[in-house]
């Protein structure tokens, strides 16, 4: 039976996404491959591992890529199908996570999939010594109960995850055939990232690409939704091959540039807020979901050249004139008639 909190929905079929959309999954845990440190390990690590030539130590990707003859990819692979949770030890750390072994398995569980650290506390920048002696060093030796989230033997990567072995074995694979494009779910936001959100659907995670947050212009997933806060959102997308679901919040919502040009138009005075002060000029909302840009040259009557950081803030209340718009390109022109008290 459907989860309880999965509520159909009329919706026309969703657009297909492309791979550049799923690109952003994990990317959090490469994106200092090039700049990444060495492994702290124990004596039972991989020689592949634990070599200390400095080269190679500075190229140490945050998700290794394993290469040990022991790993035996077709009980691993076997293990990912099912969906089963597997106990293994933890050897070694870097910045962006745990390697752990057990016998034939081998594997990494980023920082991000670990029960014990928050989110919030992910390590996503370079950390000093300290910071990894105090995050990482009370995991070595412990033994995990883990589920494989990620298993490619051709590139050498089996990513795994504490998190998603907190839900029953066979859990994400009976999401996957109950979950359907179109459909509404409710879930708990797990990890917030540059490029999306993460959401616990209760066995798979889900993600949510910022630019699925909200029709307008979104600098930053923190600025929309917080790390363990419960979310309904629309499903794009369940790719049950590579185990990956996409969401959206803002298609729950109609999407104002649909009608933006039967209720706005050149001329017409309007109250705004500004969202965000670039340098060539500011970008305000004139409703949830919809911004224009004031360009620099439209600050000023006299058409003088102002700095608009000087004399705009974010959040602050100002009258616009709608110089066009553009439905179709998501555009919309203002010029700034006045800025507002209060």
């Amino acid at each position: 039976m459907v989860n309880k909190n999965i509520a159909r929905k009329q919706v026309k079929e969703p657009e297909p996404l492309d791979e550049s959309w799923w690109a952003a999954v994990l990317a959090e845990e490469e994106k200092h491959k090039k700049s990444s440190s060495s492994y702290t390990h124990s004596n039972s690590l991989p020689n592949h591992l634990s070599q200390t030539n400095q080269s190679e130590v500075k190229n140490t990707p945050l998700v290794p890529t394993l290469r040990s003859t022991n790993i035996n990819w077709q009980l691993i692979q076997e293990a990912y199908a099912r969906d089963e949770t597997l106990c293994l030890q933890v050897v070694g750390y870097n910045r962006g996570g745990l390697l752990v072994e057990g016998e034939e398995l081998q594997g990494f569980v980023p920082v991000s999939h670990l029960i014990d650290i928050a989110p919030g506390k992910a390590i996503d920048e370079p950390p000093d010594q300290a910071d990894q002696e105090l995050f990482l060093t009370p995991y070595m030796g412990r033994i995990l109960r883990l589920k494989v989230i990620e298993c490619d033997p051709d590139r050498g990567r089996v990513v795994l995850s504490e998190r998603a072995a907190l839900a029953e074995p066979g859990r994400r694979n009976q999401l996957l055939e109950e979950l359907k494009p179109g459909e509404c779910i409710t879930g708990r936001v797990t990890n917030i990232t540059d490029f999306g959100v993460f959401v616990d659907l209760g066995g798979i995670e889900g993600l949510i690409h910022v630019s699925e947050l909200s029709w307008g212009r979104v600098r930053h997933p923190n600025d929309v939704i917080k790390v363990d806060q419960m979310v309904r959102a629309h499903i794009i997308q369940v790719d049950k091959e590579r185990c990956r679901v996409a969401l959206s919040l803002k298609r729950l919502c109609p999407n104002p540039w649909d009608s933006a040009e039967t209720r706005y138009f050149p001329g017409q005075v309007i109250d705004a807020m500004i969202t965000c002060v670039v340098p060539f000029g500011a970008f305000a909302r004139l409703e949830e979901g919809l911004d224009g840009l004031i360009h620099i040259t439209e600050m000023s009557s006299k058409g003088v050249k102002l700095n608009p950081r000087g004399m705009l803030k974010e959040g602050q209340h100002v009258r616009v004139r709608v110089l066009q718009v553009e439905a179709s390109r998501q555009r919309l022109g203002l010029s700034l008639v006045e800025i507002l008290s209060g």
